[in-house]
């Protein structure tokens, strides 16, 4: 089975795809600085823990906003129904970030 929808392709939906991200980003850092003041205060293992993910996250997340608004910078990735989107140019493990 697989699954064609228009939102999965590169270059479409740019706007919503980064709207998800730029929240999932604001989240992970209002969480992290929490779990880091958190831990600062009380020293507990789980809040270290809890911040380095929350950073690990943040750092994901502003990768895929990176991309995103690269994308809808680049007026030759926006496709039709007729044309398929172009490829953005990557480096490294940029290729690996999904839409």
């Amino acid at each position: 089975m697989t699954l064609d929808l228009k939102v999965l392709k590169c270059g479409n939906f740019e706007e919503l795809k980064l709207g998800v991200h730029a929240t999932a980003l604001a989240v992970a850092a209002l969480c992290g600085l929490y779990n880091t003041a958190a831990w600062l205060s009380r020293r507990e293992q789980h809040l270290a823990v809890n911040a380095v993910l929350y950073m690990a996250l943040i750092a994901f997340e502003q990768r895929h906003v990176a991309h995103h608004i690269a994308a809808m910078r680049c007026p030759t990735t926006r496709g039709t129904d007729d044309t398929p989107a172009a490829t953005l140019p990557t480096s490294g493990d940029d290729a690996a970030i999904a839409a």
